[in-house]
């Protein structure tokens, strides 16, 4: 096989097959390609050397490397989200997700947002310990954690690194509050830990759910639970006493736009009363992936979804405005948004807020810290 290199400023004028996996060794996985990182000096790009060799190669497997953190809770100051702190168990998903907004942080890593970022993992084995450490230090102050809000704690490695199920029993000991966001059934493997810290106030799931089309979903989030699965788990949340809703994420324009109503109206019939909404993000390496794949998977829609696309990001197909990248401008935007309220209202979504408890807190003990008797 013949390797040729280009310099990674001319990567945006590669053909759409630069970098290109053949079909059989990228199965089960969102990207089509794995172009180089933006920080990258140079862009590789496969090539058959005349002898077939491409054909020769195996399928491509998921690599996970263990890492130690030395801190895990990551705070931020943006001013359009509900959270200051977050936790991320992993670094890249292996759901594949095509349009994951994370993709772009693998670039740090000197590795692809493409399929490396869905196969080459990282496992911060230590979450637990770290977390326990950081939640005992004197100048901590309580406030809610979100977990799943760049890679999912609960993607399929879950079950054998066990790393969220850890970070939630050390939650619940501390009676600390937490929000959840997942495309996982794998959840309910933890509602011995969710039920109970739902009794107490302490925690919440939330699902998103793209599409009700199973073929579209393999083809779009591929290892993530289909999305009758995802239904279902909602119900099964609530039956527990789990505050769960439901996330329309990403909606996509000219593609899965149009189920917006059937989604919230399978939600609010398994019991959901909460839901919420985030349009198509594509900022960085993310809009030339979903290009690639939106070309090769939905060839007759791609033009249209992607005019519909800027016409939500003021003609760009991404802008990063605070308080408009996760609803867009314009009219399309617009009655995006409008849709979601009428069909929220009409199905009794949002009537009320869960606010999480931080009056029970607990923190762990420090090394050598003496216990109260009382």
């Amino acid at each position: 096989m013949a390797v040729s290199l280009r310099k990674a400023a001319d990567s945006e004028s590669l053909p759409p097959e630069a970098g290109g996996i053949a079909a059989g060794r990228r199965h089960g996985r969102g990207a089509q390609t794995n172009r180089s990182g933006r920080y990258e000096p140079v862009a590789y790009e496969a090539a058959d050397d005349g002898w077939e060799s491409l054909a020769e190669l195996e399928a491509l497997t998921t690599e996970v490397q263990e890492v130690p953190a030395r801190r895990i809770i990551t705070r931020n100051e943006s001013p359009d989200i509900g959270f200051d702190r977050s936790i991320n168990p992993y670094r890249g998903c292996e759901h594949g997700c095509i349009y994951c907004f994370a993709r772009p942080t693998h670039a740090f890593l000197g590795l692809s947002p493409g399929l490396d970022f869905e196969t080459r993992l990282f496992a911060k084995t230590n979450a637990a310990q770290a977390l326990e450490r950081e939640l005992a230090e004197p100048s901590y102050r309580v406030r809610t954690i979100a977990i799943g809000t760049n890679t999912d704690p609960y993607q399929p490695i879950e079950r054998r690194y066990r790393i969220m199920r850890r970070i939630l029993e050390v939650l619940s000991a501390a009676n600390h509050p937490v929000g959840i966001v997942t495309k996982s059934a794998l959840v309910l493997r933890d509602l011995d830990l969710l039920a109970p810290m739902a009794e107490r106030g302490l925690v919440k799931v939330a699902l998103s759910v793209t599409t009700l089309d199973r073929k579209l979903a393999r083809a779009m989030e591929p290892r993530a639970s289909t999305p009758d699965k995802r239904i279902e788990t909602l119900g099964r949340l609530v039956e527990a006493g789990v505050p769960a809703s439901v996330m329309v994420a990403p909606v996509i324009p000219g593609l899965t736009d149009a189920e917006m109503e059937r989604i919230l109206e399978r939600a609010a019939a398994a019991g959901v009363s909460r839901a919420g909404y985030v349009l198509l993000r594509l900022p960085l390496e993310i809009a030339d992936l979903f290009t690639e794949w939106l070309k090769a998977n939905c060839p007759d829609r791609a033009n249209r979804v992607l005019s519909l696309v800027r016409s939500t990001r003021g003609g760009k197909l991404y802008e990063a405005k605070w308080g408009e990248r996760m609803v867009g401008d314009g009219a399309y935007a617009w009655m995006i948004g409008r849709r979601f309220e009428l069909a929220s209202e009409r199905l009794g979504l949002n009537a009320s807020s869960v606010e999480l408890r931080t009056d029970l807190f607990t923190p762990p003990a420090r090394p050598g810290q003496q216990l109260a008797l009382f």
